[in-house]
């Protein structure tokens, strides 16, 4: 079998082979397959994929043919959660440190959060100063979020012409003064402004619950009713200040608004607590147009394995137990789940805003008191009025997981602990395909099928590995992930038909020397 004289037009081509990868058909369903995917570097696209492997000969001579034999090939994943916090908190993360830990881990296109760069992406002029920040630093393509914060509605509708790829807002305090919570006037005028648009409006859901019905949208700023009052470097102490209800709250709130929107998507971002679950599935069967992603660190780690004191685990909404973990598992492989995607949440910050004891931290710096966790920081007569923070003190570091990159063999590995609950189409379908999706980029990313970006990662499922410190390549290399075992590792990273990453190769990696991802500013259509 010989190529079709078609793509002779295309120049000289590349094709990679794989006796497995992971193809997206016609009716964009997946399917493991051997494959045969022929590229054009010349636009940087997919031209043909035949399920079977081609041999070389089946191609001009000017062609660069590479057999991966069994490694599996798939597309590469589109984290569409990640705090990338450039400009003006550059120090946590950028785009150039954050972007290459995703290329090396198979990721080739991130959507950036809009917090917490400073400025943060809630106006016209703000996306302008990220959009001019990001220029000649990325390593993948990167897509951005716009932010509903109080008193930015007109901005909303020149975002999206922008080309922002959804919204985001928090119903809690973000912990940056820069992007506060938002009330449920907020909401129902950010629903009322975007509705008609091609966007999805994303929230941070969690939400302290009034003490009485009459508190109202005062309970942002009402004492909390659920301030610690143990040891605040128990991670017990942490988890019960943030229950489940918090989330399930949040989302009542956010439902009861949905008919002022009905065509609008609706999307709540890292779901941790599975008592959310029912609420959502009512409602889409009521016919309301809502979704959840969950992260990688919830199906992976667990409340009962964190030590006190080590806040590295810290997030929120929090780790929850593994019986929370085991129904997390569940909905993602229910026929009519309401968590569609998986994603990093990668929120990193610098490692003295961590509060490490010491073990942890070889490089200590003084103490700083951050409040991102909506309430009361402090316990009954557990500090004094002035006392900075202890080390290990889970209410006053920062939270945020460190993981970009990293989310592909997590979810793998994790899958394999618990028998395969997952597979490789599955993973991809969540990571890849509906990611893509869920940000209007379906047309371009997430699969592998002629006209999409050749995005290309090749997966070695038999390899075995642990992350030490030095392989992390996002900025500040803290993260509970550290001493992990891994089953399966990326070995090379595809964008847009040229190689940008290969584990062991020059540069660290980076074989191209340079970056080559872009700046995604196309206007969403669906």
């Amino acid at each position: 079998m010989t190529i079709p004289s078609r793509l002779e037009a295309e120049g000289p081509l590349t094709v990679l082979v794989s006796t497995r990868a992971v193809i997206t058909l016609a009716d964009d369903s997946l399917q493991l397959s051997a494959a045969t995917i022929t590229i054009s570097p010349k636009t940087g696209k997919i031209v043909a994929v035949t399920p079977s492997v081609l041999p070389k000969a089946s191609f001009p001579p000017l062609t660069t043919y590479i057999d991966y034999g069994s490694k599996l090939l798939i597309p590469g994943l589109v984290d569409a959660h990640v705090h990338l916090n450039e400009p003006g908190r550059t120090e946590w993360e950028g785009f150039n440190t954050g972007t290459r830990a995703a290329a090396s881990g198979g990721v080739t296109t991130v959507i950036d959060m809009p917090l917490n760069a400073i400025p943060p992406t809630t106006t016209l002029a703000g996306f302008k100063e990220k959009l001019a920040a990001s220029r000649g630093q990325c390593w993948v393509d990167v897509g951005f979020y716009g932010g509903v914060i109080p008193g930015n509605a007109d901005e909303l509708l020149p975002l999206v012409e922008a080309g922002v790829r959804g919204f985001k807002g928090f119903l809690i305090e973000s912990g940056v003064e820069e992007f506060p919570a938002i009330s449920s006037q907020d909401v129902a005028l950010a629903m009322k402004t975007l509705s008609g648009s091609p966007t999805t409006l994303m929230f941070h859901a969690e939400m302290i619950p009034p003490i009485a019905d009459s508190v109202g949208d005062a309970v942002q700023a009402s004492g909390p009713p659920l301030a610690p009052h143990g040891d605040l470097q128990s991670y017990r102490t942490f988890l019960e200040s943030r229950p489940p209800s918090f989330e399930t709250h949040a989302i009542d709130a956010i439902l009861s608004l949905a008919h002022l929107a009905p065509a609008l998507h609706l999307h709540i971002v890292h779901l941790s607590a599975t008592a959310a679950i029912p609420l959502l599935k009512a409602a889409r069967r009521a016919g309301v147009d809502i979704t959840a992603e969950t992260c990688f660190h919830y199906l992976g780690l667990a409340a009962e394995g964190v030590e006190d004191g080590d806040c590295r685990y810290k997030c929120c909404p929090p780790i929850r137990e593994q019986l929370n973990q085991d129904g997390l598992w569940a909905e993602l492989v229910a026929p009519d789940s309401c968590i569609r995607t998986v994603v990093s949440d990668h929120s990193p910050c610098t490692p003295e805003l961590k509060l490490l004891p010491p073990h942890l931290d070889t490089a200590r710096a003084p103490p700083m008191h951050h409040t991102d966790s909506g309430i009361d920081m402090t316990a009954d007569d557990e500090r004094d009025a002035g006392e900075k923070p202890h080390t290990g003190d889970f209410f006053a570091a920062w939270g945020g997981i460190a993981s970009v990159g990293l989310g592909l063999p997590v979810l793998y590995t994790a899958a394999r602990e618990r028998g395969a609950a997952l597979d490789i189409v599955d993973i991809v379908r969540l990571c890849c395909a509906a990611t893509a999706r869920q940000v209007g980029l379906a047309h371009r990313k997430g699969g592998l099928r002629a006209g999409l970006d050749a995005d290309v990662c090749v997966f070695d499922d038999a390899e075995t590995w642990v992350l030490r410190q030095s392989a992390m390549l996002w900025r500040n290399r803290c993260s509970p992930w550290e001493g992990k075992q891994f089953a399966g590792r990326v070995r090379e990273t595809w964008l847009r038909g040229r190689k940008v990453f290969e584990l062991g190769g020059a540069n660290g990696g980076f074989v191209g020397g340079a970056p080559v991802g872009e700046a995604i500013v196309e206007k969403r259509l669906a």
